[in-house]
């Protein structure tokens, strides 16, 4: 495992008008590594993904990708360098096909090898999405049109994948065959940053996790630890 640090947020704040969302966060994250981020609705999760993708702006703090300042940078600009999100809710084209939806994934890409290469990894991972690139992507299921929507943020090569709630309202088998492909993902060198409310499956596949609460980070450490810390695991896990 890498221990070069692909990601670290410094002080981080984020505010919408009068409430802080983000109170002053620090996360690192290495290169190489699945890092979930955990906490309940409104903790600030969601917020955290969308700052370092360049979608919301910070009020305080500073975020570094391979030790470039990309705070207040565009997010056209964050995506070109190697940071591809998944959004919550999939937010794929619905009146374009599989293989156009995917297609958009790979804006950022200029060589037209790589983007080859990139449909066969993502075909793959992902074979019902092979069988049916031509559909449009409205007729898929809601476990399809998640996978679709992963395998559009993968076409761009990126260097760190962000997930937001993957497994929402999904099938838990279906769920299952996301975490699997996370762990691909990551066998293949993509370091990952994945928000969930499925904690149990989460620090399964993880390497490290942060717990957020109101905008703070309660508790910090490696997966297979808090997987076993007690207050985590009457806060999120249910009991075992």
């Amino acid at each position: 495992m890498s221990e070069k640090t692909a990601l670290s947020i410094i002080g981080l704040k984020v505010k919408y008008g009068a409430i802080e969302a983000l109170k002053g966060i620090d996360i690192e994250v290495k290169e190489g590594d699945v890092v979930a981020l955990l906490g309940a609705n409104g903790a600030g999760k969601t917020t955290t993904l969308r700052k370092i993708s360049g979608l919301t702006e910070a009020s305080e703090g500073s975020i570094q990708f391979y030790g470039k300042e990309i705070t207040s940078m565009e997010p056209e600009k964050i995506a070109k360098l190697g940071i591809a999100q998944c959004p919550e809710g999939r937010q794929i084209f619905r009146d374009l096909t599989v293989e156009e939806n995917l297609k958009v994934g790979a804006f950022t890409v200029k060589s037209s090898k790589q983007i080859e290469d990139n449909f066969e990894r993502v075909y793959k991972y992902f074979p019902v999405l092979k069988e049916r690139k031509g559909q449009t992507a409205s007729t898929l299921s809601g476990g399809e049109q998640q996978m679709l929507a992963i395998a559009r943020a993968l076409m761009s090569s990126p260097k760190i994948l962000l997930l937001d709630e993957p497994s929402l309202g999904l099938a838990p088998l279906i769920v299952q065959d996301i975490m699997n492909i996370v762990k691909e993902i990551k066998k293949e060198g993509t370091t990952v940053i994945i928000v969930e409310q499925n904690a149990a499956q989460t620090l399964k596949i993880a390497d490290y996790a942060y717990v957020l609460e109101l905008g703070t980070i309660s508790t910090h450490g490696q997966a297979e630890e808090l997987r076993n810390d007690p207050k985590l695991i009457e806060a999120y896990l249910g009991s075992h």
